[in-house]
């Protein structure tokens, strides 16, 4: 069997497990939210943590939540790490050095998971467990609420009241995350995944690390978290051992996003609306896997970097996937990848990652770029807009604009300052348009969250560690206080009825009208930094 034929198999493949469990997950994350009960678990964490349940919260409260719940993440991470030496399952790795931990610290929090370290000689497994672990499922079910907290402000009418972000997170944790992550745990290790709280294991006079390696992959792949046990990541054979396993972990990154369209349709009672999104998300997700699928088949790069066992085709796949959403795991090295395919995956996260984006994070991000279509829209044809019954007036299009432009400011101020820098060309191994990459690269992936690297960068130095930290910061909490406060001005109004005027959200139209602000608003914002860096690269 040809490559292509075998990609085109696994491609049909994901697509068909995909559709699969895209009603029933979909419906079930739907009523998760919707549901007024609480179980025992979750009334033992209320009582535990002192919150009342029932009570419900206006968005800047919502806001306050997150933003409290996050920071405090953030101080234990770093104090973990602080103190690892004193902890069991250290390995004698002693403390982690201040500016790393708070990178790491910073990063795993917004739900980035970008490694200035090496995971197997720095990280313990009782920080890999107690903290990190913990912040993979956390920040995934952070993201899950503002999403939910989002879709409600459309829901709702007259109302100053977006739900209780305690009851959201507890539930995305308990309900979804813990139990799918436990499922492909195991999966996981059926497929030779390894398993172990050993350090390491000898091998002809030589320690090879272990981990526990399938309980993390599980959750880091189902969150779009993306950072490995391993240094290799997913490229690692204790962490993605066969076709199968790589198959299974793509799968993974892109369940909880591509079902949550379904979620939203489903509450806001016109399934036709998560159609939609997803039509646009799976339109550019497959745009972008054509353009690096066919740049790495027919690249001219030499195979340094390149994964062998999977092929391209397999690698063109998971590269797509893991920057179209915010996981940042990699089954290959994308520094190695030529300009093109390098470039592709780049653009994937220049759109915004809403392709179909995070845990949360994408349907979020895609319902703000909504507004920003159907404001442009109104632009057009003299009209109020309004979207899903909802006028969009000068406050819901400014917190539109402020969370779709937040990522570019960041990740533009970010390159340009690091380009200019005297001694930035240090922390480089590639020069001229490859180097600019590599930092263009750097806070793109920082700014979205995503945490896949050029891995031909060195990061390790105080500007990068402070920098890229301040850019997951901004790029994570900028966007969602932003959304918060949309989805607070949404509440408050009152439904419009639907007339002759209003421009259907249902159809080919809309569609082409919401994918086309996608790609208009990356191509505005980025096209001059992509032509001095892959462009130029592709071009040579």
């Amino acid at each position: 069997m040809s490559g292509t034929v075998a990609g085109l198999l696994q491609v049909a493949l994901l697509f068909l497990a995909l559709g699969l469990v895209y009603r029933p997950l979909g419906d079930y994350m739907a009523r998760v939210y919707s549901d007024t009960r609480h179980n025992r678990v979750e009334r033992a964490v209320y009582r535990l943590v002192r919150v009342d349940p029932d009570s419900e919260q206006r968005w800047s409260t919502y806001a306050f939540g997150v933003l409290g719940f996050s920071f405090a993440g953030i101080a234990l991470l770093y104090l973990l790490q602080r103190i690892q030496s004193i902890l069991p399952f250290d390995f004698g790795r002693g403390d982690v050095q201040p500016g790393m931990a708070f990178n790491t610290a910073t990063s795993f929090v917004t739900n980035t998971n970008w490694q200035s370290y090496v995971p197997e000689t720095v990280m313990g497994h009782t920080v890999q467990l107690v903290g990190l672990t913990v912040q993979n499922f956390v920040s995934a079910a952070t993201g899950l609420a503002v999403a939910l907290a989002l879709v409600r402000g459309f829901v709702r009418a007259r109302t100053d009241r977006l739900g209780n972000f305690w009851v959201d997170l507890t539930r995305g944790t308990v309900r979804i995350l813990l139990p799918v992550a436990f499922l492909f745990a195991i999966l996981l290790i059926v497929t030779g995944v390894v398993m172990s709280f050993k350090s390491g294991v000898d091998v002809d006079g030589s320690t090879v690390a272990t981990a526990p390696v399938a309980s993390q992959e599980a959750i880091k792949e189902l969150g779009t978290n993306g950072g490995g046990v391993l240094n290799a990541n997913s490229a690692h054979p204790f962490e993605n051992p066969s076709g199968w396993s790589n198959l299974v972990e793509i799968f993974l990154i892109a369940v909880i996003p591509v079902c949550l369209t379904r979620s939203f349709g489903t509450l806001v009672g016109n399934r036709k609306q998560g159609y939609v999104l997803l039509g646009v998300m799976g339109t550019l997700w497959t745009a972008m896997l054509a353009v690096i699928w066919v740049a790495e088949a027919h690249g001219l790069r030499p195979l340094e970097g390149k994964e062998l066992r999977f092929g391209i085709p397999s690698t063109a796949l998971f590269a797509d996937a893991t920057t179209g959403t915010s996981t940042g795991a990699v089954n290959a090295m994308h520094d190695s990848f030529t300009g093109l395919g390098g470039g592709g995956a780049l653009l994937n996260m220049l759109f915004g990652e809403m392709t179909p984006g995070g845990v949360g994070t994408g349907l979020y991000s895609i319902l703000v770029m909504a507004v920003i279509a159907m404001f442009l829209a109104g632009l057009m044809v003299g009209r109020t807009p309004e979207y899903l019954g909802k006028k969009l007036g000068r406050r819901e299009v400014t917190c539109a604009a402020i969370s779709i432009l937040a990522m570019p400011a960041v990740v533009l101020i970010g390159a340009g300052i690091t380009a200019v820098l005297p001694g930035t060309p240090g922390a480089l191994n590639n020069p001229g348009a490859h180097g600019l990459s590599e930092i263009l690269y750097a806070f793109a992936s920082a700014s979205n969250n995503n945490g896949s690297a050029f891995a031909g960068i060195t990061v390790a130095s105080d500007w990068f560690q402070a920098s890229l930290g301040v850019c997951m910061l901004l790029g994570r909490f900028v966007p969602i206080v932003a959304a918060l406060c949309l989805a607070g001005a949404l509440a408050e109004q009152r439904k419009v009825p639907v007339t002759a005027g209003t421009l259907p959200t249902t159809g080919p139209l809309f569609a082409s009208l919401l994918g086309g602000s996608v790609v208009l608003v990356a191509a505005l914002t980025f096209v001059p930094a992509l032509a001095l860096g892959p462009i130029a690269e592709a071009l040579q």
